[in-house]
């Protein structure tokens, strides 16, 4: 909020796993903690500039700025991967949706069978959630060299510069 306020553009470093659930996380106050900061990030009017270094997932990707808050500019670091989801957790999650449908058919999966869909599902999300498949996609806007990362924020910086024309900022209410 003192960014909006004062005109600074907002940048982004994700390595995040996502929000942590569970009754401690819950009671430790992730929720009311991160339903602040997406509002900050969702009513910010100065220029957002995120880039992935590590693994961007879930909540946390949203949290940090991601493509559904539409920053200006997305880098990536070519380790970076980018998801809704881990590959670990969307494979099971999306296994035992898999098996609930095969089961509802009538059909009873071998262990061997389970753990080849479980492979087979894990490749194939661990192969969407590289920072390729989403740049082939335009989901984000360029590959950088960890190196380069200096000169790709001021590269970005310096064009962001050049609309200084900004909404009003309104960030409503925000409860403490």
């Amino acid at each position: 909020m003192d960014c909006n306020q004062n005109l600074i553009p907002l940048i982004f470093l994700h390595d995040v796993n996502g929000f942590m659930v569970g009754r401690d996380a819950e009671w430790s106050g992730i929720i009311r903690s991160g339903a602040k900061m997406v509002t900050a990030v969702a009513n910010s009017v100065v220029p957002k500039i995120s880039v992935i270094v590590g693994g961007s997932f879930g909540a946390g990707n949203y949290a940090m700025c991601g493509k559904a808050y539409d920053p200006r500019f997305i880098f990536a670091w070519p380790t970076a991967r980018y998801a809704v989801m881990s590959g670990d957790s969307a494979a099971s999650t999306l296994v035992e949706i898999r098996i609930r449908q095969l089961e509802r058919g009538g059909r009873q999966l071998s262990d061997e069978e389970k753990q080849e869909l479980i492979a087979s599902i894990k490749a194939t999300y661990e192969a969407q959630t590289d920072c390729r498949y989403a740049a082939a996609r335009l989901w984000v806007d360029a590959i950088i060299d960890p190196a380069q990362t200096r000169e790709a924020l001021l590269l970005a910086l310096e064009a962001v510069s050049l609309n200084p024309d900004l909404p009003r900022f309104n960030p409503g209410i925000l409860q403490t």
